[in-house]
């Protein structure tokens, strides 16, 4: 597979790619987390488009995954999604469709459902670690510990 990173182009500085100037650092803060968060979701997008998933679908996985076997609820898969699709259902009845993911309705109270990744799914969430990796480390692998530190601190004060 190619290198994603490259594949989109290297990214250059904000002014340059928006060919445009900034009143202030502030704006410019605002418009570049927004370029830079389209540019690494067209990135995921085109990774995961071969193995026909989407950013949100391969979340979910991910997260069934990580139920370590257990069913849970399509509450539970909300909860601990990066982007709270309304349309998470959806997105989960194409996985079952698939057959990457099980569902099955709770006895006691019909109008909840469990979900549970299925063999075929872990399978797929699997294989998909190393380039996942890969493709983490060629984006944040420019920064060294101490700034992805700083970078991820400043991104927290941002959302508190």
């Amino acid at each position: 597979m190619e290198d994603n990173a490259l594949t989109f182009g290297a990214m250059v500085k904000i002014e340059k790619e928006l060919a445009m100037d900034f009143q202030t650092e502030h704006q410019k803060l605002f418009l570049n987390l927004l370029f830079t968060s389209n540019w690494l979701r067209h990135m995921d997008m085109e990774r995961l488009r071969p193995h026909g998933l989407s950013p949100q679908q391969y979340n979910i996985l991910r997260i069934l995954r990580g139920a370590n076997g257990r069913k849970v609820s399509m509450g539970y898969v909300l909860e601990r999604m990066l982007d709270r699709a309304p349309n998470a259902t959806r997105l989960t009845d194409k996985l079952i469709s698939k057959g990457l993911v099980l569902r099955e309705r709770c006895e006691n109270d019909r109008r909840v459902v469990h979900l549970l990744i299925s063999a075929k799914g872990l399978e797929l969430v699997n294989a998909l670690d190393r380039d996942t990796e890969r493709v983490v480390g060629t984006v944040a692998g420019k920064l060294s510990m101490a700034e992805a530190r700083a970078v991820n601190a400043s991104l927290d004060k941002l959302r508190d």
